[in-house]
């Protein structure tokens, strides 16, 4: 099954009960309003299972893998068992390893560092900064946005068969844009990678949150993602796939846990002998929580039936789409057109507004949140506003007043918790801003739109 095929719609599920659901929020106009998350792609809420299932385990908390008392050896439990769990969620064959790890970003350059010598990787513009900069010990070759699937294919395929000399490669490409949240052709790129003798990773940051993921029924060699956009709280990631690479590879980490055996020498040295398995790249003690929580919401996200999720998802999308094409100041981003299959992430620019300003108003005046920016996609977000793709930017908002026009985009993001209420008031915000204008004045702050204390319009 290609990621890029979305599933029927035998039933649509109702929206999975997150934290912050009824959170309300000041506005500068008055009075309070239930607040309305769609800054998914950053961080998703957590689903109240998961926070449930993490409280009900932790008193008891125990220190894992070398600990004889109870909690302890339950803890050791736990934390393999969430393991298989993911394994399980993400296809794994059966001599795939998982590693648990930080983040996607901590996943991917604990990859890089355990690329083979003189591996060339090979990764497109577009990928989010987590994909885009952990290869800074090999060669890269980065290449130029495409415009299709098909073209993603082919730029490909021609670079890895002009790639001299003929040796180990590693091709990097995101499951889903957290620009666009087009979805791109991960098993055709997978193809394409084998056929040249590469490998292939997938960075599934923000697919896994929204749709199935299948390592082998995609082919690829390696899936990294968060536990944060996957409905999980606390800082934890995973890398899942081959283990060959990893386990040649130099501990990323050198420590207690990755070790199997320490000695002195009669020089005064001291020699290692390191873990084959997982343990390998886990040096420390391990985020226990975090990763019995990443496992709780796998398991959430299975029984909940991603075929209903997806399809809710998707009328979310045609929603938001809808609305925004009812503006004619408004330009949403893409890559490869309106017809894209898509996940809940969509980015867009304001005739006239500039886009701090925008997301600033959203917030203080409709208590709405979004993100404004290149949203760590820098040379991506250039290309799609039609500047230079090299100019260099800031994550946030740059130095522009309000109302000035500043080379960054919007960005609405939301997923398995979003109550319909959340994005029709986004619709109708946007509709009103565009139509009447902010309501409140607004100033610069730190790099940062604000309200300006007590200055209504």
């Amino acid at each position: 099954m290609s990621v890029s095929a979305v599933a029927a719609d035998p039933s649509v599920c109702a929206p999975l009960a997150v934290l912050g659901r009824d959170v309300t929020v000041p506005l500068v106009t008055g009075g309070e309003v239930t607040y309305a998350a769609l800054d998914y792609a950053a961080s998703a809420p957590a689903l109240q299972r998961v926070w449930d299932d993490v409280a009900a385990y932790a008193p008891y908390y125990g220190s894992v893998h070398r600990g004889a008392g109870y909690l302890s050896q339950l803890s050791t439990d736990l934390f393999e068992n969430a393991r298989t769990t993911v394994a399980e969620f993400l296809g794994c064959r059966a001599d795939d390893q998982v590693v648990f790890t930080r983040s996607t970003t901590d996943s991917l350059n604990l990859l890089a560092a355990a690329l083979p010598a003189d591996c060339q990787v090979f990764v497109f513009e577009t990928e989010h900064h987590a994909s885009l900069l952990p290869w800074r010990d090999a060669r890269v070759t980065y290449l130029n946005a495409p415009r299709t699937p098909g073209d993603a294919v082919r730029t490909l395929e021609h670079a890895l068969a002009d790639r001299d000399p003929y040796g180990p490669a590693l091709v990097c490409v995101t499951g889903a844009s957290n620009v666009t949240g087009e979805l791109w052709p991960v098993k055709e790129l997978a193809a394409a990678a084998h056929a040249h003798g590469a490998r292939i990773v997938l960075d599934a940051a923000q697919l896994a949150p929204h749709h199935p993921v299948s390592i082998d029924e995609l082919d690829v060699d390696w899936v990294a993602f968060s536990g944060h956009k996957l409905y999980a709280p606390f800082g934890s990631g995973v890398l899942a796939g081959r283990s060959d690479w990893l386990r040649a590879a130099e501990p990323y980490l050198a420590g207690g846990g990755a070790s199997r055996k320490v000695a002195r020498r009669t020089d005064g040295g001291v020699d290692v002998e390191w873990h084959d398995s997982a343990a390998r790249h886990e040096a420390g003690s391990p985020n226990v929580i975090g990763v019995y929580a990443i496992a709780a919401a796998c398991k959430a996200l299975t029984e909940a039936g991603f075929e209903g999720l997806v399809a809710r998802e998707q009328q979310l999308i045609a929603r938001v789409r809808a609305g925004l094409a009812e503006v004619p100041q408004v330009r949403v981003l893409s890559l490869f057109g309106d017809d894209a299959p898509r996940v809940g992430v969509i980015s867009f620019v304001v005739e006239g507004w500039n886009s701090s300003h925008f997301a600033a108003a959203l917030s203080a005046e409709y208590g709405i949140g979004v993100r404004d920016g290149l949203f760590c996609a820098h040379p991506l977000v250039r290309t799609l506003l039609g500047s230079d793709p090299q100019t260099q930017g800031e994550c946030g908002a740059p130095e522009a007043a309000p109302g000035e026009k500043s080379l960054n985009a919007i960005r609405v993001s939301f997923g398995a918790g979003t109550p319909d209420e959340h994005v029709e008031r986004f619709v109708r915000a946007v509709k009103e801003l565009v139509a009447d204008g902010a309501r409140w004045n607004y100033r610069t702050e730190d790099g940062r739109c604000v309200p300006d204390t007590g200055a209504a319009v």
